[in-house]
């Protein structure tokens, strides 16, 4: 029901009236199913699957006839049928949960109807009524394309090697919808390898009894094996999942029953967001489930006290607290891996927590639950809460946040220099990282000035290019003067750095200026400058460099 909600919201269907719409869907399902069942001779069964999971392709239809009448609808779809056939493929991809999107790159060539494909309905008709989805075999479609292309013997030969493993047809539809690569007949080792760890993980580790208890249908299946795979990905595809999973008394079994697939996932990303290993956090997350339910919650920490907990001196954490005091006070947990980039500690923390030491981390949470808010933040709270755009406000606060930025005074100062949304922040942001600016670097150079993230991500790509490519200056010239990004590159940066290149080679002088004393300096005391240098450089400069 709520598929046909969503469809009919489509503008296209807007010359039909609103209380047809759900009619028009339906009857056009039934007519385009007896269309292929009964003209194109496709099995009732499959003709029904494509035609009720083809949503897209069927509103493109419907939208040709040339007038909507309830009583003549039927018929006129019919009669349009009988002499416009349609493509059978676009409605076939899309049944299978292919976005249309994807459609120009997978097409046959010159190919209009199945029957000029000798193979592609057969396989899917085998898949089907071994017990795949018809909806997802366009998963296999995208990443195990060739299946498609076997004859429909060789493919159900296929299916039954993969039950000799001893795996009931849910079983191999679970696994074969979530490692695809099952099919590739180059990858026989790696392909018996993950058999046999499965064979393990189902029977002695108790995955199929974990299944079975919640009904042993199909989705449960491809759910749980979904789930294994994202560890056999972060495992680099390298044998033992099973005595990954499994090892520790079991523990990983317990993970990967107990949580979902998108809460792994967002454990996943939030633990390699620590430059760590992926193998490294694979065997994190399995032995150390407790870490699961800290990081999926919104808990606080306070900065200084969880870098004395982790082993810092006294001393150390004296020079974080005068160095880096933009990441100071209290954080949410979510924001903490990059808390640790912009401290630079990102990988040290990692190494404090694996290898069985994830302890650390939640016995600090157990012992520190509640967690004070500053009470100039606070303050600073409840002053966007009655400003005139606080959801925008909020969203760039959490930004600075998000980036590593604790809930402090210097945050709130920064904030105030703030531009843009947070998303035109975020890229400028990632601009900067993708120029080879390290995270904590960036973060310092926000600190020291403001509004180099009011700069378009376009301007600072030009003025770091020209500052390195041309200046011949590295990025940590860049870092110790951030305000360089801030002037013009046309009208400021270029024509004083040629003017400069030109005071050189005429050799009037022999001085090397920095680049804040070129770009820096005001426009009076720079012509000053440049009279002391030399009498006529004031006119050179004017007449051949200034904009």
């Amino acid at each position: 029901m709520s598929l046909h909600r969503h469809v009919c919201r489509t503008s296209k269907l807007s010359k039909i009236p609103w209380k047809y719409k759900q009619f028009a869907i339906a009857q056009g399902q039934k007519t385009v199913t007896d269309y292929l069942h009964a003209t194109r001779c496709i099995p009732y069964a499959f003709a029904d699957q494509i035609s009720k999971n083809s949503n897209t392709a069927l509103i493109n239809l419907i939208t040709k006839l040339s007038a909507f009448s309830p009583p003549h609808y039927p018929h006129n779809l019919n009669k349009f049928l009988r002499y416009n056939p349609i493509n059978e493929f676009e409605f076939f991809f899309e049944s299978i949960g292919i976005h249309p999107s994807k459609f120009p790159s997978l097409f046959p060539q010159n190919k209009f109807f199945f029957s000029e494909d000798e193979t592609l309905l057969d396989a899917a008709c085998v898949l089907s009524e071994f017990g795949f989805p018809w909806d997802k075999l366009g998963v296999l479609y995208v990443e195990s394309g060739w299946v498609f292309k076997w004859a429909a013997s060789e493919l159900k030969d296929r299916l039954c090697e993969f039950k000799r493993y001893g795996f009931c047809n849910v079983q191999v539809v679970g696994i074969c919808l979530a490692f695809p690569f099952v099919f590739d007949g180059q990858k026989g080792a790696e392909v018996e390898a993950l058999f046999c760890d499965l064979r393990l993980l189902f029977g002695k580790f108790g995955l199929a009894g974990c299944v079975e208890e919640k009904g042993n249908g199909v989705d449960d299946w491809i759910g749980l094996c979904r789930k294994i795979r994202l560890f056999y990905d972060l495992n680099g595809g390298k044998k033992n999942i099973g005595e990954l999973i499994g090892g520790n008394n079991g523990v990983g079994v317990g993970v990967v029953v107990e949580h979902g697939e998108e809460e792994l996932v967002q454990v996943i990303e939030y633990f390699c967001r620590f430059g760590a290993k992926k193998e490294d956090v694979a065997r994190l997350i399995v032995n150390g489930p407790e870490l699961l339910e800290l990081v999926l919650k919104m808990r606080m920490v306070n900065v200084l006290k969880l870098l004395k907990h982790f082993g810092m001196s006294s001393n150390e954490v004296d020079i974080f607290r005068k160095d880096y005091a933009h990441v100071l006070g209290t954080v949410k947990l979510c924001n903490l891996p990059n808390v640790m980039r912009a401290l630079g500690l990102h990988e040290w923390f990692f190494e404090k927590i694996k290898d069985g030491n994830h302890s650390l981390l939640v016995s600090f949470v157990a012992k520190n639950p509640k967690v004070v808010r500053d009470k100039g933040y606070r303050s600073f709270l409840k002053g966007i809460e009655v400003s005139r755009t606080p959801t925008h406000s909020m969203s760039k606060l959490n930004f600075l946040h998000g980036i590593g930025f604790g809930e402090n005074a210097l945050t709130m100062y920064i904030f105030s220099y703030m531009h843009g949304t947070s998303d035109e922040l975020q890229k400028r942001f990632d601009c900067l990282l993708h120029l080879g600016i390290e995270f904590s670097k960036v973060c310092k150079m926000i600190t020291v000035h403001p509004k180099i993230l009011s700069q378009n991500p376009e301007s600072l790509e030009q003025k770091i290019n020209f500052l390195c490519q041309e200046m011949g200056q590295s990025l940590e010239n860049l870092v110790t003067f951030p305000s360089f990004l801030c002037f013009d590159l046309e009208n400021r940066i270029k024509p004083r750095y040629r003017f400069h290149l030109w005071i050189i080679e005429k050799g009037l002088s022999s001085k090397i200026y920095s680049i804040a004393s070129m770009v820096a300096t005001s426009n009076k005391n720079f012509v000053s400058r440049a009279f002391k240098i030399h009498p006529a450089a004031p006119k050179h400069w004017f007449e051949q460099f200034y904009p």
